[in-house]
């Protein structure tokens, strides 16, 4: 295993802690790192207990944050920490429902292979 060059980091791959508190997802560096380690986060649908994870352009995060779950893709690695309207150029929040899908519809209700109303 080669050791990673450290000129790499921030230009094609940054630490999931670092990411997080640029795109200014909690006021912090310290609680980004201890919302990973509590393993509440999924880095590309994988669960996550790593801050020094490596996160890149592409990547999709899953995280429970204020009372709901966020889904964003990564758009851009960050430079620094700047303003709000900087952090967001960073991501892009994934909607639940893509547009054009089907609306859900209750359990049981639905016709599928495995139920059929009677």
């Amino acid at each position: 295993m080669s050791a990673a060059r450290p000129e790499a980091e921030d230009r094609e791959w940054q630490r999931l802690d670092k990411w997080l508190w640029c795109a200014r997802f909690m006021k912090a560096r310290p609680d980004c790192a201890e919302l990973i380690a509590q393993g509440m986060l999924r880095l590309n649908r994988q669960p996550t207990d790593k801050a020094h994870a490596r996160l890149r352009v592409g990547d999709v995060i899953t995280l429970p944050l204020r009372g709901r779950v966020i889904v964003l893709e990564v758009l851009a690695l960050a430079a620094r920490r700047g303003p709000a309207s900087e952090a967001r150029l960073l991501y892009r929040e994934i909607s639940e429902r893509s547009e054009g899908a089907a609306p859900a519809s209750p359990c049981g209700q639905g016709k599928t292979a495995s139920y059929r109303p009677p």
